[in-house]
Order: C-alpha cells, then structure tokens, then sequence
C-alpha cells in the first residue's frame, strides 16, 4: 500500500467542534512490525473524542496536529507486520486505536496486534466497533470495580445505572442482567421502553423527582451505581448506596476526584470510584463472543458515510444519542 492516498477527517486545532473537521487525502499508514493495516468497515464515536479536540486533555492529547480522531475500528486486515503471529490478510477483525495516534475517521488504520480480536462472520464490523470503548467501560466497571461475577455465581447486588440508553449505559445494563444483579436505570421519558427491553428491572425518568432523587421505586439500596451520566452530587448518591456501596464514575471530574480521596482518607465504608479504562484484547474477545451467541447487542443510534463524518461528530456532542453513532468508510 505503500506511496497509495485515502480519504481521511482531520482536525488542525482545538475547538472547532463538527466544523473543525476537514476532509484530506493523506498517504496510507504502513504498519510497524507488531501492527496490522485494516481496510476500516466501521468506526464508532465516542465523547472523548470530541472532548480531545475540545482540549480536555491538552496539552497531552493530541501529541500534535494535524490529527485523526477515533479509536474504536472493525475491518478486515489487508497488511501484516513483519512480527505479526496471530493474523494474515483477510481476517475480520476489531481493533482499539490509542488515543495518541488516532486513526479511525479513514479508510485505512493501523492497529496493535495485542489489541485486536477477530471478528466471527456473525457479528457485522458495526456491532463490533461499538463494543470498544463503551462496552470495555461497561464490563470493567462491573467486573473490576463493582466485582459483578457475569456468570450469576456470585451474592445477588441490586446496581443503579445512570445514563442508561447512552454508549456505556445500553451496554452496562445487559452485561449486568448477566450477573446476578436487580437493575435500576435511569434515562430520558422517550427512552424508558428501551431501556426495559434491555433487562432492567426498574427504569427511572431522570427529569422526575423520583429520578432526580435516584430512589429505587422497590426501595432497594444500590450496592454499585454505574454512574454514567454528569453533574449529580455525591450527596444524591450517599443516601441511596447500602452500607458498602460504590459509584463507580466513568468520567469523573476535579469534584469527583476530591470525594474519592476524602471518602478513603476517613475510611468511609462508602466509596466514589473513579474509572480509568484499561483496554485488554481478552475483554474484548468476551464481548465479542457475547454479541455472537445473542447475550449482548450494540444498539446503533445512526449510521454515516465518511463523507459526512461532521453530521456523526454533531450527533455525537449534541449528547442524546441512543447506542452508538457509526461511520462506515
């Protein structure tokens, strides 16, 4: 592929929003001895993404301009790296791009070997992307840090997901019906017939006093919270947790942050738990795997061609998406 062009979506600054893209022809990525060069079927976007080039992590990320954005990619590999062990062309695959490097608004990518899995013929390239970031999220936050066994062989915990028809909230709720869990979720009125579909037990309007409140209407006290929405005070959550209950924050902020640390320093039994995603090839082939045998399901909000990347970035940051936002190369 060397010395060939490909369509790709950049941006040169910060800020900018759905504007700031630009579409470019750049050369295609040669993979490095341990990469693998995907023809990209799909690409998911993610709030980080479009928080990158808000600035939210600057000046570390992006390490420079000009830069493609996205992580989550599934295609079919077309060039190996001389190291390479595990795959040759033609595979199907998914693959998680470092956020450092980017990659996915494009034709083509390259990806690490160590985190890419393939792809069975029953789960299609956009189901798969989607399962990345928001579905590593989901399954680390329950398994990891809430300690949910997704075999039902642990004590039943009753878990509040809040945000619960978004990217991380869609696929929390299934993963935990996986377990022996009683979920509560919260989601907006137009949502809460989804949201059911989905395995909770109890779905709450977030607009509501109920909701606001986050009260179970069972009275049931949370032993986990998957907190996946924004700005909800831990004093809202306090009063609802069971003795040793956990929120577990998947984007938490300075405020967030400062009540973790205060809640360890006076050996509260009652904990905030900020997450910070670790990407691991064998969580990856788990999702997989649930989404080819029918236990999991990527819910896709939209769907857009590269050529109208800006109208998935928009979708995106206007923040009510329902499942994931798509775009196929």
């Amino acid at each position: 592929m060397a010395g060939k062009l490909m369509h790709a979506v950049q941006y040169d600054s910060y800020g900018g929003g759905a504007a700031g893209l630009k579409h470019v022809e750049v050369p295609v990525p040669t993979p490095e001895k341990d990469e693998v060069l995907l023809k990209l079927e799909a690409t998911t976007l993610n709030p980080i993404d479009w928080k990158i080039q808000e600035g939210v992590l600057r000046p570390l990320l992006p390490p420079k301009f000009p830069h493609i954005p996205c992580t989550d990619v599934a295609g079919e590999v077309v060039e190996v790296g001389s190291g390479v062990k595990n795959f040759r062309t033609g595979d199907k695959v998914v693959s998680f791009l470092r956020h450092s490097t980017g990659g996915g608004l494009a034709e083509f990518a390259v990806a690490k070997e160590s985190l890419t899995v393939a792809r069975p013929s029953e789960v299609s390239a956009a189901e798969a992307a989607g399962l990345l970031v928001a579905g590593l999220t989901a399954h680390q936050a329950l398994t990891q840090s809430a300690g949910i066994k997704l075999d039902r062989s642990g004590e039943q915990a009753n878990v509040l997901i809040t945000a619960a028809s978004g990217g991380v909230g869609h696929y929390a709720v299934q993963l935990a019906k996986l377990g022996n869990t009683h979920v509560t979720a919260t989601c907006g009125a137009r949502n809460m017939e989804f949201v059911k579909s989905l395995g909770a037990d109890e779905v709450l309007d977030y607009k509501t006093p109920e909701g606001t409140a986050l009260k179970s209407p069972s009275g049931r006290k949370y032993d986990a919270v998957i907190h996946c929405a924004a700005a909800v005070p831990w004093s809202t959550f306090e009063p609802n947790l069971s003795e040793k209950g956990k929120v577990i924050d998947i984007t938490p902020g300075v405020n967030a942050m400062m009540t973790s640390a205060l809640k360890k320093l006076t050996f509260s039994k009652k904990q905030l738990v900020p997450l910070l995603m670790i990407p691991e090839a064998e969580n990856l082939d788990y999702l997989v795997k649930q989404v080819k045998e029918g236990k999991l399901k990527t819910v896709i909000d939209s769907k857009h061609p590269l050529s109208e990347a800006e109208c998935a970035w928009a979708k995106s940051i206007g923040g009510h998406a329902t499942g994931k936002v798509i775009v196929e190369p």
